[in-house]
């Protein structure tokens, strides 16, 4: 078990938290707009090098705080460019975050839980169960150790945007999940778009009209059966818990910008879901939405019963589904090299597969 590190980690404060983490201090309440700017601008782990606070503070914050970053437990890198990090936490936890290339910049799928109550059948998340919310700064550290690994290999950083689409379900952990975007979005800090930010979730109907009214970040729902009884198949727990009338009345309820939809993930499982008739179903599901589709291409795993679909039969179910006039995008697999899948990396680590030397520190520490 790793020794818990009793001081404050500046990573799990919001901004005006550290204001009043500094004041406490005896610091003026503009030392918050330079710290943060440090952790979050200039990615520095340590005091000594804020030469723009003084001596006394800088001191004061060695012993009262520190900057931690998740450990690196495991890195992959997949051979078209997706790397894989699997984080160990405070608590000896872990979690996976993915980072996506894409023509010019990259996406950054990011987790919102340790572990996942929801159990779909087709996610390898699933099968390890829930273990824990993640915090605040467990959420911003995914972010920095990927930008310190760009840094380190490309010279620059070329984020852009973020996904949370990882381990866990994130309205149900909501809160922390809105206050880290505000953080994420923070002008003096990552000053990332609300529009460059999407939450991907199963369906907690309950939660999406308070979400909905902050603005904070595009919807994406996991829907991946056109009918409740499919739905219950391979998503039982989020079938049982929001069921698919239930999700799409809150859904047609929610608060969208006049040129926003929402958008519906849609993983093609051979002979499960993949057939004229589902896409059909799906039509006339989502005909009262302002909706697009991103049907996404399995990732092989030994690990689930499923196969993925056949390309020819992807592109039969998207034409289909084009034909009645909803947008529809093919999302490639990618990271199949490197178990890219969510909660693979994890899952494989808990099963005693050997893991590569990967340094204790972030790349470029």
């Amino acid at each position: 078990m790793p020794i818990m590190d009793e001081r404050v980690n500046l990573l799990d404060l919001t901004f005006h938290e550290l204001e009043t983490f500094l004041v406490k201090l005896g610091a003026r309440p503009y030392a918050a707009r330079q710290v943060w700017q440090w952790v979050f601008q200039r990615a520095a782990t340590d005091f000594e090098g804020m030469t723009d606070l003084t001596k006394d503070l800088r001191a004061r914050l060695a012993l009262a705080a520190a900057i931690a970053y998740p450990e690196l437990a495991d890195l992959r890198e997949s051979r078209d460019g997706t790397a894989k990090f699997l984080l160990q936490l405070a608590d000896g936890q872990c979690i996976e975050t993915v980072l996506i290339p894409e023509e010019d910049h990259y996406t950054l799928c990011l987790s919102s839980q340790a572990g996942c109550a929801l159990a779909c059948a087709f996610c390898a998340t699933g099968k390890l169960g829930f273990a824990r919310n993640v915090s605040h700064g467990e959420i911003v550290g995914q972010i920095l150790v990927a930008r310190r690994y760009l840094a380190a290999k490309a010279g620059e950083l070329n984020l852009r945007n973020l996904v949370f689409m990882g381990m866990g379900e994130p309205l149900l952990n909501c809160d922390t999940v809105v206050a880290a975007i505000e953080s994420i979005r923070h002008p003096q800090g990552l000053n990332i778009s609300s529009r460059r930010i999407t939450v991907s979730t199963a369906g907690v109907a309950d939660k999406l009209a308070a979400f909905g009214r902050l603005g904070m970040a595009a919807l994406a729902v996991s829907l991946h059966a056109p009918t409740q009884e499919l739905r219950r198949e391979i998503m039982p727990r989020a079938a049982e818990a929001w069921p698919l009338p239930e999700l799409i009345a809150a859904l047609r309820a929610y608060p969208l910008k006049a040129r926003d939809r929402i958008t519906f993930e849609y993983i093609m499982l051979g002979g499960v879901n993949d057939s004229p008739e589902h896409a059909r179903q799906l039509v006339r599901l989502l005909a009262p939405l302002k909706a697009k589709i991103n049907l996404i291409a399995a990732n092989p795993s030994p690990d689930m019963p499923f196969t993925p679909t056949p390309r020819d039969r992807i592109e039969a179910f998207q034409n289909l589904l084009k034909g009645k006039g909803l947008t529809t995008t093919l999302r490639k697999s990618k990271g199949a090299d490197i178990a890219a899948a969510c909660g693979q990396l994890r899952a494989r680590r808990g099963e005693g597969e050997e893991i590569g030397a990967a340094p204790q520190t972030p790349p470029g520490d």
